[in-house]
């Protein structure tokens, strides 16, 4: 079993180094990780400027680039053999509904997935991060599972784990996305040369947050686990727009 490790929060992450010792036994593991922090990096891919592989002390390799060029390099030609399996993470704070959109730790996680193999990203609930290890055995017994029980197609799991001690959890529950409100205003400074600086807002509260929803699984307790695909075709408005444009099938 080849497993590759990556994240957005950067190769020095606790996080990272949190799952990398989690999952220690299961199998050969690879971590390329950014060499900093690229949360919300989303699916970006670096193709304006050459990528820069460097090793730590520990064997981590990092990438002068986003989440999704460390799994593209890696699974495209720096692993040899490939990986059997992508995990991500664990990320400091949630991503949950809307967020998933814009997450480089989910991002890393899609991009094995579109290149044909089986991903998880896994993020802590929280941003107090007291419970990474808690998320860590989490992650370690979703990657047990594959391993006995694999699937027979490309899956893609995006896991939100509550910040609270391992047996204080109340099980496991497979989810949706939820939706969130709008994000906050954007927040307005001024530089020491005068120069007007906007910071990106805060994420909205949670809209749709009922019963189902990785929300409300967060909220109760629980590991919400939420099955990902990646094919944004509004296929009930397809009739709709043809109509629109007086076109046929």
């Amino acid at each position: 079993m080849r497993i590759l490790l990556s994240n957005d929060d950067g190769y020095l992450a606790p996080g990272l180094a949190q799952l990398a010792g989690s999952l220690e036994g299961l199998g050969e593991i690879a971590v390329v990780a950014p060499e900093r922090n690229r949360s919300g990096a989303s699916n970006s891919l670096t193709l304006d400027l050459p990528l820069h592989l460097g090793k730590a002390a520990n064997g981590h390799m990092f990438v002068s680039g986003t989440p999704t060029d460390c799994v593209h390099l890696a699974v495209t030609g720096l692993l040899e053999p490939q990986p059997d399996m992508v995990v991500s993470g664990i990320n400091l704070g949630a991503n949950m509904g809307d967020d998933t959109i814009y997450s480089g730790t989910v991002a890393a996680a899609t991009e094995g997935y579109l290149l044909g193999v089986p991903a998880i990203a896994i993020s802590l609930a929280s941003f107090a991060g007291k419970h990474f290890a808690t998320a860590g055995r989490v992650a370690r017994e979703l990657v047990q599972r594959f391993t006995s029980q694999p699937f027979n197609e490309p899956v893609l799991l995006n896991v939100n784990v509550p910040d609270i001690p391992y047996e204080e959890l109340r099980g496991i529950r497979v989810t949706r996305l939820g939706r969130r409100h709008k994000a906050e205003p954007a927040v307005k400074s001024v530089s020491p040369r005068g120069e007007t600086l906007y910071w990106i807002g805060p994420a909205g509260p949670a809209a749709d947050a009922g019963e189902g929803t990785d929300f409300h699984a967060i909220e109760h307790g629980w590991v919400s686990v939420t099955p990902l695909q990646i094919d944004l075709t509004h296929s009930a408005q397809v009739g709709a727009v043809r109509d629109w444009l007086g076109v046929g099938a």
